[in-house]
């Protein structure tokens, strides 16, 4: 046997062993778990975020983002007004950065004992993506979210939002823009019956099979190269005890979105994020076979989201559906989809990133 596959055996086997440290209880009928209502519905949001918002932007610069008061209104046609008294904190790494986002992204903290009979009930972190630099990429990237919510309840839940963002010290001007609220990890875990796992360094041929060549091929299909599983670079792990599933995140770098400042890692060698690079492993032809009949089983629906959707440019709109139609017509064809998942994913430079 060659030693260097009779190595990756035996440091698989270790790993295994390694891992059986995080096994958990057997999953909780997730029928029982109580889940509040903030996902439950699609109409947008309305909302006002009152606070200090000079220390907060300051914050975008500091190595640490502490937490700053805040204060969250909405009204509701029968039972009047809320007003919640929160925490909130700007956070991520690229959209933090002045130099990026004219806005920078929060974490809301929301205290669990004073939401009651509100929509934000069994909520208590969430996070808040917001405009950045164009209100158009808010809504692009809440439609890749509720692409994937087709696919598998082991994905993160978003909710669009309508923000009023005023500066409790008079300073600026409030500012009403489009935002998406997006479920906290421990509440996608916790939804599913399960628990996070937090290790990096898991290979993907640990991940359950079905599971990792979906969340495989979803990221080739939106043409995001922007992922890692062992150093869960936009990628988060679920523990279900006997087999782990990935569930993937943060999306604006994919080629559907056409964020302007989105730009290929310069090791994989592509001219732009539009260009489609499969980043997955070879799986076998049978799992192959039920990921793709999946696909084309939600092609219709997937199409639907975007189609006529007036919260979209019709020019976007167009060149979208021209980007899934390339995608289907080489899951369609064999020869083209033997070049992209078997072929060009055995080349080493393809796995580059991890």
């Amino acid at each position: 046997m060659n030693h260097s596959i009779f190595r990756k055996i035996i440091a698989g086997f270790l790993l295994l062993l390694n891992l059986q440290g995080f096994a958990q209880k057997t999953p909780k009928d997730t029928t029982k778990v109580k889940l509040g209502p903030l996902f439950k519905k699609e109409e947008m949001l309305e909302f006002t975020l009152t606070t200090n918002f000079a220390p907060l932007m300051k914050d975008r610069k500091s190595t640490k983002q502490p937490y700053r008061w805040a204060k969250l209104e909405y009204g509701r046609k029968k039972k009047g007004a809320v007003s919640l008294k929160v925490r909130i904190k700007v956070r991520g790494n690229f959209r933090r950065s002045p130099a990026n986002c004219t806005f920078p992204p929060l974490l809301l903290n929301i205290p669990n004992k004073k939401d009651k009979n509100t929509v934000f009930e069994r909520q208590n972190l969430l996070k808040l993506v917001t405009h950045c630099q164009n209100e158009e990429y808010i809504f692009q990237e809440y439609l890749v979210y509720k692409m994937y919510n087709l696919f598998t309840d082991n994905s993160f839940k978003a909710r669009l939002a309508k923000v009023t963002y005023q500066d409790s010290a008079g300073k600026r001007d409030p500012e009403t823009r489009f935002a998406f609220l997006l479920e906290d990890e421990t509440y996608l875990a916790k939804r599913n019956g399960v628990k996070n796992m937090y290790r990096k360094q898991i290979p993907m041929y640990l991940i359950d099979s079905v599971s990792m060549a979906t969340v495989s091929v979803f990221e080739y299909m939106i043409g995001n190269t922007d992922w890692s599983v062992p150093f869960l670079h936009n990628i988060k792990l679920l523990d279900y005890t006997t087999t782990i599933k990935a569930v993937p995140y943060d999306f604006d770098y994919s080629g559907i979105i056409e964020a302007k400042y989105a730009r290929p890692p310069q090791v994989l060698n592509l001219y732009s994020v539009r260009q489609r690079l499969y980043r997955g492993l070879t799986y076998s032809p049978a799992v192959f076979q039920q990921v793709f009949e999946n696909f084309r089983r939600l092609k219709p629906h997937i199409y639907a989201l975007y189609e006529n959707n007036p919260q979209l440019e019709k020019g976007y709109i167009k060149r979208t559906i021209k980007y899934l139609d390339e995608f289907y017509k080489i899951i369609d064809d064999p020869k083209s989809l033997k070049d992209v998942f078997v072929v060009e994913a055995s080349k080493p430079s393809v796995k580059k990133l991890d």
